[in-house]
């Protein structure tokens, strides 16, 4: 197993930008009340960096380890969630969800399905049911159904994601880890646009969606560093 030490020395410097760029958005805190190209680029951009985050480990990386490759292009399609989401009060809330469904299903299948654990699949699979059932009451329309596709899909991300950690047997790793914590982020991130969206205003709730947003989607990005070395294992196994 890597040292955490040793991977923040390394890929530390590859995450300045990402950092840089998250301080922008931030900082410019720019009003959603006027959608622009502008506000859409800045929002991107701590994305983008994770991109070039993924790119600066070699593209032959990218294109001959599955997991590495399916999170690059999970994080392409978040990127056009976010755009999309700019202009969500113009009529665009469904195709930004579409883009993010897509990055679940991608982040899911990044993954994989080893080990099962389908105790923390039930777990999940409850959880998620009593969010959709809380969420039920405020939906109306083609949300009824479009709020329960995502939400499985996000949880059955969450399941995958947490199911690689394997702490009572000795078995994980710190960029398993990294993918469990990103993935509960991307849940709080998205329970918390839902019931701002559909049910009563959250205090502080762009905060704290961008906040957890972008710290889960950087979590995520770190955890294919040693997808390389976890490969080979199972092509031995």
């Amino acid at each position: 197993m890597v040292s955490p030490v040793t991977v923040v020395k390394s890929e530390g410097p590859k995450l300045v930008p990402f950092f840089k760029a998250t301080c922008v958005y931030f900082v410019l805190w720019l009003p959603t009340s006027s959608p622009s190209w502008f506000s859409a680029l800045i929002k991107c951009l701590p994305i983008f960096c994770l991109w070039v985050f993924l790119l600066a480990h070699g593209l032959n990386f990218l294109v001959t380890h599955r997991c590495a490759k399916r999170i690059f292009a999970g994080l392409i399609f978040s990127a056009l969630g976010d755009a999309f989401l700019i202009w969500q009060e113009q009529g665009y809330f469904v195709h930004g969800l579409l883009m993010f469904s897509i990055t679940h299903i991608l982040y899911s299948s990044a993954f994989g399905m080893k080990p099962l654990d389908l105790r923390t699949g039930t777990v999940m699979g409850l959880i998620s049911g009593a969010m959709y059932s809380f969420l039920y009451t405020y939906l109306s329309g083609p949300f009824t159904y479009l709020v329960a596709v995502y939400t499985a899909l996000i949880a059955f991300m969450g399941w995958r994601a947490m199911a690689g950690v394997q702490l009572w047997n000795d078995l994980w790793t710190w960029t398993k880890l990294s993918a469990c914590v990103g993935s509960v982020l991307f849940i709080v991130s998205d329970l918390t646009i839902a019931v701002n969206k559909f049910c009563f205003p959250v205090p502080c709730s762009r905060a704290i969606i961008m906040a957890t947003y972008y710290a889960a989607q950087m979590l995520i990005a770190l955890s294919v560093v040693e997808c390389r070395d976890e490969e080979d294992y199972r092509r031995r196994k």
